[in-house]
């Protein structure tokens, strides 16, 4: 199993200092968060896309490009990118010209989003939430196989031939789908043969399951290969040197997080006895020494069946950078070696 880290690049606040860093501050320390990922065996790392005040990754492929030319061996995604709200051809240059400055590191995970910015910004349509993502799937799957793609559509103009340059690194840019829980959302990745990341905020993994096997079965129905149908989970998780402190540093953070999503959406305030319990043995987090995050990697390969790849999603908005640098380095030295054998 791979380990992996994603990140929103949300502007933070050091809670000893109570300053706010700036933008350019943040993206600093998210760059070296790579770094330092990359020098400790991390195996991926993943920026978001947000068009919101608190984010600042509206344009993950700059900051990917940026940590390219500081590692050497990280694999570098987005997480996720809004597909429906982008032009798929120069989402493949984008992340084809990453692949050539990382020598072949660069992967894309697609899907449509949890937010909706994106959409009027673009000026586009909610209501054609799932078929721009279906088309523009197609197309960039089109893009990845030929120079000169004859294709037409609804939501694009027509292309007749013309050539989509530069080509990538690697011979077939890797394409994951990133899914929530809706089970068409598994079958069209099962039935492309497309590897699959699962986001998992909520609810026990074995829950996830039956959609998991959804994919899989479609996929083999398909004529797809086992190996080509890769499971991939992102959920929440931060590793420190005890359990306790890796609760304590996290909390504060997540619940200001949760506080303002929950005001746009109606949420109940969080809570943080809901929140231990879902650090525990078999809730949906990932937080805590390096012994319990790995004995949870563990239960989470055997609760969906198998798992590939594994990203936590330890984004925070309120952690001092000396702290998230540590939780990275746990992450690669300490928790990495006893899963990778999974």
């Amino acid at each position: 199993m791979e380990l992996g880290i994603d990140s929103f690049a949300a502007v933070v606040s050091d809670p000893l200092t109570g300053v706010t860093l700036s933008p350019a501050d943040r993206l600093a320390n998210l760059l070296e968060e790579i770094e330092v990922a990359d020098a400790s065996g991390v195996q991926s790392f993943g920026v978001g896309e947000h068009h919101r005040p608190e984010y600042l990754d509206s344009a993950p492929g700059m900051i990917l490009a940026a940590a390219a030319a500081r590692t050497t061996r990280i694999r570098l995604n987005s997480a996720v990118t809004v597909l429906s709200a982008d032009d798929p051809v120069r989402v493949f240059q984008q992340y084809a010209t990453l692949d050539l400055l990382s020598r072949g590191r660069a992967e894309l995970v697609v899907g449509r989003g949890s937010f909706i910015e994106a959409y009027p910004l673009f000026g586009l349509n909610t209501q054609d939430y799932d078929s721009l993502f279906q088309e523009k799937l197609e197309l960039l799957l089109r893009l990845r196989e030929e120079t000169h793609v004859h294709w037409s559509g609804r939501h694009r103009a027509p292309l007749r031939g013309q050539g989509v340059y530069p080509r990538p690194y690697q011979e077939r840019l890797p394409v994951w789908v990133g899914v929530g829980g809706t089970p068409e959302s598994f079958v069209r990745a099962g039935l492309l043969g497309l590897p699959l990341m699962v986001a998992i905020i909520g609810g026990a993994f074995e829950h996830f399951r039956p959609l998991v096997e959804l994919y899989r079965k479609a996929g083999a129905q398909a004529g797809h290969a086992p190996e080509a149908l890769r499971v991939g989970v992102h959920a929440f998780g931060f590793v420190a040197d005890s359990d306790a402190q890796a609760r304590d540093a996290f909390w504060p953070g997540y619940a200001r997080m949760l506080e303002t999503l929950g005001r746009e959406r109606g949420w109940a305030p969080p809570n943080r006895a809901q929140f231990d319990a879902a650090c525990g043995p078999r809730g949906p987090y990932l937080i805590g020494a390096p012994d319990t995050v790995a004995a949870k990697v563990r239960h989470v390969h055997g609760a969906l069946g198998g798992v590939d790849r594994l990203t936590f999603q330890m984004t925070n908005v309120l952690m001092p950078h000396a702290q998230m640098l540590r939780s990275v380095e746990l992450l690669g030295t300490q928790v990495a070696p006893q899963v990778q054998a999974l």
